[in-house]
Order: structure tokens, then C-alpha cells, then sequence
């Protein structure tokens, strides 16, 4: 999952995994791989540039 298989990154990128497919990916269903991609792309993009992070105080980045 990460670049130099640091397992720090990994947990990191798993947690982000969870986070996506929890809150996003779940309410949605796809019939093939090019509508999975085109979501999947918008839900990084939500998940980016308009959830409120708690990280840095609900803000939005």
C-alpha cells in the first residue's frame, strides 16, 4: 500500500481505506468497473477537499 513498506504508512493508508469505503462506498452500487472507477475517483476528491477533518479541527482542507 505504500511506497518503502513502512508499516506506519500502511496503517495510515488502511485507515483511510476504511474511512472511504465506510462513509462513501457503502451507499452505492455499481455495475461495472468504469462506474466503480468514476465513483470511486469523485469519493477520493470528496473525501480530499470537502469533508471536515478532525485533524485539523473539522476544517475543511
Amino acid at each position: 500500500m505504500t511506497e518503502n513498506g513502512d508499516p506506519i504508512e500502511n496503517a495510515i493508508a488502511e485507515r483511510i481505506n476504511g474511512i472511504i469505503n465506510e462513509e462513501y462506498l457503502n451507499a452505492y452500487e455499481v455495475s461495472n468497473i468504469k462506474q466503480a472507477k468514476e465513483l470511486l475517483d469523485a469519493v477520493i476528491n470528496l473525501y480530499n477537499d470537502d469533508r471536515p477533518h478532525m485533524r485539523i479541527i473539522n476544517l475543511i482542507p
